[in-house]
């Protein structure tokens, strides 16, 4: 294994258990619907940073014209899951699940894993293809991430525990869905093994665009819910704390670089 695939190998791992961690800790720190709406917003304000500031300018180098198409597929893509399937991140719809629907979990819990499943495997391609990118970018894209991977794990969790399934099934239904971030990330480490060089930085560059894309989905798709109507101060604090964290370590690398 080279050290490209060991780097892949130890952040997706990281990615996977926080998930996992957070699903683990769901029925301490998800109690309320404030405190699950404070790591929600947070993890909104990384995407939408390293949407922003790291993805969109490096892709927009390398796309110009083709940046928009490329990057509208991934929100379109999320869109699609989440109106047909189902929301593709638990942790960004938190706020549409009342006392009743959450208690009715079991009747469609295949399809939350399976749109959520889908979500995973795009984070796992997104740190794959970051591997590629400046260090900025890829530490951006790490972090992100990551931070996102807590309340998606802590909102799979509280959420399932809900629908009456019990802790320790809880547990591995939360593993088993966030194992597919190690399939995408493998998945993206083999494809682009396997992209003629000459292609490679343009393979990349449509790779980050669509997940640039659904990282702004997945950011607005928070903010915008029902947590802005109910927790409007907290909600734009910790956006704005992630933000600003993202928007500052791009900016410090790309100093020091």
């Amino acid at each position: 294994m080279g050290p490209g695939a060991a780097s892949i190998l130890i952040q997706i791992l990281l990615a996977f258990g926080i998930a996992v961690t957070g699903g683990a800790l769901s029925a301490t720190f998800a109690r309320t619907h404030r405190r699950l709406c404070a790591f929600i917003s947070l993890g909104a304000g990384t995407l939408l940073g390293v949407a922003l500031c790291g993805i969109a300018p490096e892709c927009w180098e390398a796309l110009r014209g083709w940046f928009l198409p490329a990057a509208a597929s991934g929100y379109l893509l999320f869109a699609i899951i989440t109106k047909y399937i189902y929301h593709v991140c638990p942790a960004c719809a938190a706020s549409h699940f009342d006392e009743a629907t959450t208690h009715r979990l079991a009747e469609f819990a295949t399809a939350m894993m399976i749109a959520l499943g889908i979500h995973c495997v795009v984070d796992g391609l997104s740190l794959a293809a970051g591997l590629e990118e400046s260090r900025p970018v890829q530490l951006s894209i790490t972090f992100a991430i990551c931070v996102h991977k807590f309340p998606e794990g802590l909102a799979l969790g509280a959420l399932l525990l809900g629908g009456g399934v019990e802790r320790l099934r809880m547990l591995g239904l939360v593993a088993a869905v966030e194992a597919m971030t190690i399939a995408g990330g493998l998945l993206g480490w083999f494809l682009l093994g396997n992209v003629p060089h000459s292609w490679l930085a343009l393979t990349l560059a449509l790779m980050l665009a669509n997940a640039c894309g659904g990282f702004l989905y997945l950011a607005v798709h928070a903010v915008l819910g029902e947590i802005f109507k109910h927790h409007k101060a907290l909600v734009l604090g910790n956006f704005a704390a992630g933000f600003g964290v993202i928007a500052g370590l791009i900016l410090y690398f790309h100093l020091r670089s």
